[in-house]
């Protein structure tokens, strides 16, 4: 069983938005998902990503398949994780 599920946060590893932390809100394949920052969270787009270029994270919010951008950010903020989300990773 795979740990890329829908509400995963992960990390960016590579590309424009490198280290930078977003959430898995869609499976597409065996091999994308489609993530987002929020962006004016983070700074990462709504896109499809390469499941080989997130580092996973313990956290995972309680969001629906295909979640909006507002309900992604509601579950940041019911779990604590919004000064996570404003940072980058190290």
């Amino acid at each position: 069983m795979s740990l890329i599920e829908i509400g995963r946060v992960c990390a960016k590893k590579a590309g424009r938005e490198a280290k930078r932390f977003c959430v898995v809100v869609d499976l597409i394949d065996k091999n994308f998902v489609l993530v987002t920052g929020p962006k004016h969270l983070t700074g990462v787009k709504r896109r499809r990503c390469n499941i080989d270029h997130l580092e996973l994270t313990q956290y995972k919010l309680e969001i629906g398949k295909g979640a909006s951008d507002e309900e992604v950010i509601e579950a940041i903020e019911k779990q604590g994780l919004k000064s996570l989300f404003q940072g980058k990773r190290e």
